[in-house]
C-alpha cells in the first residue's frame, strides 16, 4: 500500500499539464533566489528564530524551577520524562492531524496555545512555587510542540524546493542556534535577578511573536493534497508510515539506531544543569553561559552540515557525527572546569545538529508529499518511544552514583551506535 502512494504521489496524473508547469517555474524561481530573499521562508525564518529565542529560556528555566525548589535531578528528570512521554503520545497522531488539516493554521495554533499555557505558569509562581503546576502544563506544550515540530518539517518543502532542503535545514537550525546563543545568557541573567518563572514568562511571548510571524507566511498548496473525502483512520495512517519506514533501508536503520541514542541522550540537558550546580557549586548565571556556548557549537555544525554532506555523503557525515557526540558526552560527567564543559557540550551540540539535520533533510527528499506527515510522525514516534524512561533512568543513577559514570557509560554506548551504523545501510547512503 505504502509502495503504491508513493508511486501514484509521483504520477502527473493528479493534475493539469499547466499545473505542472507553474510548479516547476516555482520550483526553478525559488531554486535561483537566494534563501534570504524569499518572502516566505524568510518570514518563517524570522518566525522559528524568535520562538527559538524564547524557547531557550524554558529550557533553562523549568529544570531550574524543580531544582530550587525540591534540590533534586530525579525530580527534574521526571519532569522531562513526563514532558518527554507525551510528544511521544501526540507523536502517534500528530502526521495524520497534520496531513489533515491547514497546516498554517494548525502552526498558529500550536504557538499560541503554548502561549497560554506558560504564561499560567508565572503568575501561579506570584503566590509560591506549585511544582504540580509544571507537570500539568509541560506535557500538554509537549504534545503541541510535537504538532507543529512535524507540521514545520512538512512545510519547509514547499517553502524551498527539495534540491535546498539541506541548506533550508542548515539555515533555520543556524539561526536558531544562534538565538540559542543569547537565549541561554538571558535566561540565565534574568533567573539570576528575578527568579526562573519570569524566564518562562518570556517563553511565552516568544509563542505570540511566532504566531504572528505566521500569519503573515504563505504556504504551497500541497501537491495530491488529500484532506477532502474517504480517509483511512488515524492508526492506518500511523500504520502507513511506519511501512514506508521500514521499506526504506536508511531510514529503518536510522530509527532503530536513533531509538538507542534518544534513551540514552534526552536526559543530558539535566545532567549538565545538575553538574554545573551541584557537583561544581555554580550559579543560574553560569548555567546560562554554558548552555550559550553550547548553543554556538550548533550554529557550526548547522552551517557546515550542507558543505560536509555533499563531500562525504550522507553516511559518514551521520555515523562520524554520533561518534563525536558519544565521545563529548562520556567526558562531560568527568570535567571539572567550566570551560571545558562548554566546550564539550558545543561539540555535543554541533554534532547533534549536524547528525538531526542530515536526517530530517533525507527524509523529507525520499518521502512523498501527501505522506510526509505520516512518515515524520511514525519516525518521531519510534524514536522517541523509549526516551523519556531513559531520561527518567539516567538522571535517577546520576542522583545516586554520580554524574560521571553515567555520561561515561552513555557517550560509550552512543559511540556504538556509530560502530554500530557501519554495518546498516547507512554506511552506503550516497551523496547530496
Amino acid at each position: 500500500m505504502t509502495h503504491e502512494a508513493a508511486r501514484r504521489a509521483d504520477e502527473p496524473g493528479g493534475g493539469t499539464a499547466s499545473d505542472i508547469s507553474s510548479d516547476t517555474a516555482d520550483e526553478a524561481l525559488r531554486g535561483a533566489r537566494p534563501l534570504w530573499r524569499q518572502r516566505d521562508f524568510g518570514i518563517f525564518w524570522a518566525a522559528q528564530t524568535l520562538s527559538v529565542l524564547g524557547d531557550s529560556f524554558a529550557l533553562i528555566a523549568l529544570p531550574l524551577l524543580v531544582l530550587e525548589a525540591t534540590g533534586s535531578i530525579a525530580r527534574m528528570g521526571l519532569l522531562t520524562a513526563v514532558g518527554g512521554a507525551a510528544a511521544v503520545v501526540a507523536a502517534v497522531f500528530a502526521g495524520a492531524v497534520v496531513d489533515r488539516v491547514d497546516r498554517r493554521r494548525l502552526l498558529i495554533a500550536c504557538d499560541l496555545v503554548r502561549m497560554g499555557l506558560y504564561g499560567v505558569i508565572p503568575l501561579v509562581w506570584l503566590f509560591g512555587p506549585q511544582i504540580w503546576l509544571l507537570y500539568a502544563v509541560l506535557p500538554l506544550c509537549e504534545a503541541g510542540g510535537m504538532l507543529f515540530a512535524v507540521g514545520y518539517v512538512t512545510v519547509v518543502r514547499g517553502l524551498v524546493g527539495t534540491e535546498r532542503l539541506t541548506e533550508a535545514n542548515g539555515r533555520l537550525n543556524a539561526t536558531a542556534a544562534a538565538a540559542g546563543v543569547l537565549g541561554p545568557l538571558c535566561a540565565g541573567l534574568v533567573a539570576a535577578w528575578s527568579g526562573p518563572a519570569a524566564a518562562v514568562g518570556v517563553d511565552a511571548a516568544s509563542f505570540g511573536v511566532s504566531a504572528a510571524c505566521l500569519f503573515f507566511v504563505r504556504f504551497r498548496a500541497r501537491p495530491g493534497d488529500e484532506r477532502t473525502g474517504k480517509r483511512a483512520g488515524l492508526w492506518q495512517d500511523l500504520r502507513i508510515g511506519i511501512a514506508f519506514l521500514g521499506g526504506h533501508p536508511v531510514l529503518r536503520s536510522l530509527t532503530a539506531l536513533l531509538f538507542v541514542f534518544s534513551f540514552l541522550t534526552l536526559g543530558l540537558n539535566d545532567l549538565v544543569i545538575y553538574h554545573l550546580k551541584h557537583d561544581l557549586g555554580h550559579g543560574d548565571g553560569t548555567v546560562g553561559t554554558v548552555m550559550a556556548v553550547g548553543a554556538l557549537g550548533t550554529i557550526t555544525g548547522a552551517l557546515l552540515v550542507a558543505r560536509i554532506r555533499r563531500r562525504l555523503g550522507f553516511g559518514p557525515t551521520w555515523t562520524g557525527s554520533v561518534a563525536v557526540c558519544g565521545l563529548a558526552f562520556a567526558g562531560l560527567g568527568w570535567a571539572r572546569d567550566v570551560p571545558v564543559v562548554a566546550a564539550l557540550c558545543a561539540a555535543f551540540l554541533a554534532c547533534v545538529g549536524m547528525a538531526g539535520t542530515c536526517s530530517m533533510s533525507l527524509r523529507q527528499e525520499v518521502t512523498p508529499e501527501p505522506l510526509l506527515g505520516r512518515v515524520t510522525s511514525a519516525f518521531w514516534t519510534l524514536q522517541y518511544a523509549a526516551a523519556p524512561i531513559g531520561a527518567a533512568v539516567m538522571t535517577w543513577a546520576a542522583e545516586h552514583r554520580g554524574t560521571a559514570p553515567v555520561s561515561l557509560a552513555a557517550g560509550t554506548c552512543c559511540v556504538l551506535i556509530a560502530v554500530a551504523a557501519l554495518f546498516t545501510p547507512v554506511r552506503g547512503a550516497g551523496r547530496g
